[in-house]
């Protein structure tokens, strides 16, 4: 187990688990802790002993987003002007991005209160399950600021532009199982399942083709912002590596066999 920054990170086999760990600040990200994150996921991206990865918050709740309220205090120092411009691309957005790029499934498991950039993290990730006590809200126009942390892009693509402007304009609080009815997330369930059915998935996930699953996550993703033509022009490019695996010959034996694969993840 190491711990830097409130955050803390330990491998499990093939899968590595980062835990927002701040309970007494119900996990608000301070800007050292998604440095930390960036970093994490930076590295898994190519280790290739890794499978799966699995984010989760500490104690009671998820993660209450960025932590405004200590960056903000009354008398403290000011960021310079454009600070938010020059910074936040490299930190929480990049931590936006890599959750929902990076070539290995991403699983989220929530509990309590997942806000603002907390809600991003969870939305970005490819199965997010959560307890229904769970609660995912945009606050920010009701503060007085606009979205930010890849709100405008996420939510229209998973929950449609009506429910959007429900979420970010009028701040509405969606509980978890509207959310999974919405499309917002995977699944949710009692919290004394939560973490059998995440441990479930991520098993399952880990034990995967962990090639063909990063390149179809990539494809996927591409697929969204192109053409029907482009996106099967991307198919057939993934489709051709996948097929170069030890998984896919794998995959081929045991169904000749009658057997369930052993993928290996290469």
């Amino acid at each position: 187990m190491a711990a830097d920054g409130s955050v803390a990170t330990r491998r499990e086999g093939a899968v590595l688990r980062i835990t927002l760990d701040r309970p007494s600040k119900r996990n608000a990200m301070s800007h050292e802790m998604v440095d930390v994150v960036v970093a994490v996921l930076t590295g898994a991206a190519t280790d290739d002993s890794l499978r799966a990865i699995h984010i989760t918050g500490a104690g009671g709740d998820f993660c209450t987003g960025a932590d405004w309220v200590s960056t903000n205090e009354p008398g403290g120092p000011r960021p310079r002007t454009g600070d938010m411009v020059r910074r936040i691309p490299h930190t929480a957005h990049r931590m936006i991005e890599l959750v929902h790029s990076v070539h290995l499934p991403v699983v989220c498991s929530v509990r309590g209160y997942a806000v603002g950039l907390g809600c991003n993290l969870a939305l970005a990730a490819d199965f997010t399950v959560a307890a229904t006590d769970a609660v995912f809200w945009e606050p920010f126009l009701t503060r007085g600021f606009t979205p930010d942390s890849g709100a405008t892009w996420l939510v229209p693509r998973l929950a449609g532009l009506a429910r959007t402007k429900r979420m970010l304009l009028l701040g509405e609080k969606v509980p978890a199982a509207e959310a999974a009815d919405w499309g917002l997330i995977h699944r949710c369930v009692d919290l004394s399942e939560l973490g059998d059915t995440v441990e479930g998935l991520l098993e399952r996930l880990a034990a995967g083709p962990t090639v063909a699953f990063g390149l179809a996550k990539q494809t996927i993703n591409y697929a969204q912002r192109t053409t029907l033509t482009e996106a099967m022009t991307q198919e057939l490019f993934s489709l051709e590596l996948s097929c170069r695996t030890v998984d896919f010959k794998e995959g081929l034996a045991a169904f000749r066999q009658h057997r369930a694969p052993d993928f290996q993840g290469r």
